[in-house]
């Protein structure tokens, strides 16, 4: 597949590494231009391309930074994108990091929902909660019993499953964690953050959250 990836962060490096070693067309992009981006590409095979150009062509595109950065996105990002283009959203909203939002934290938004309406496109909330090392150190072969299941949220249905076939290429199963609006199951602080387990306790980490985020996140 094109795949785009907005962010060379953490996460967004691991990405690219991973999916460019499977055989995927990876366009990379961050905030401070390709010509940033020349070890990563050189390593990796992927093309350094600005942010506007990152989504162009591709049927999937991870958006991949800090959510005080969603909206400094540029309009119409998506307009040359694949018919039917997944976009991931891996981000997480920190207060002392971004500031206080309020849709998020008085009006109850979840923060990919928050990250939809900045972006003008549906997302699948995926990897916010993964630990960067594990995307190249811990991908396992279908049905090994110590494979690691990633939270997997998104309201649309094609888009989610075209995800988590990628998740599961990367050697990593999925639990669907719902819709949007209850992707705060997956939010910082919950149970199922950062959590290296299988399906099973995945599945029992979502259903054991609860909306009331903790004191660090109504700061």
């Amino acid at each position: 597949m094109k795949i785009g990836i907005i962010g060379a962060g953490n996460i967004g490096g691991n990405l690219t590494r991973r999916l460019a070693a499977l055989g995927h067309d990876v366009s990379v992009a961050n905030s401070r231009g390709p010509h940033t981006l020349t070890a990563l590409a050189e390593e990796t095979g992927a093309t350094p391309v600005a942010v506007e150009e990152a989504a162009r062509g591709a049927e999937v595109v991870v958006v991949t930074i800090p959510l005080n950065a969603i909206p400094d996105l540029p309009d119409g990002l998506f307009a040359e994108a694949a018919d039917g283009v997944a976009v991931i959203d891996t981000g997480n909203y920190y207060p002392q990091r971004d500031g206080r939002i309020a849709e998020i934290l008085d009006e109850g938004l979840t923060e990919s929902r928050w990250t939809e309406r900045h972006i003008g496109h549906p997302v699948v909330k995926a990897f916010n909660g993964t630990y960067a090392a594990d995307i190249l150190d811990r991908p396992r072969p279908a049905g090994a019993p110590d494979r690691m299941a990633l939270p997997v949220a998104g309201d649309d249905e094609a888009a989610k499953a075209k995800v988590r076939a990628l998740i599961d290429e990367l050697g990593f199963d999925t639990v669907d964690a719902g819709g949007i609006d209850e992707s705060w199951r997956q939010q910082p602080a919950t149970p199922v953050y950062g959590l290296r387990d299988g399906v099973d306790g995945v599945t029992k980490a979502l259903a054991e959250a609860s909306p009331e985020r903790t004191p660090e996140f109504t700061a």
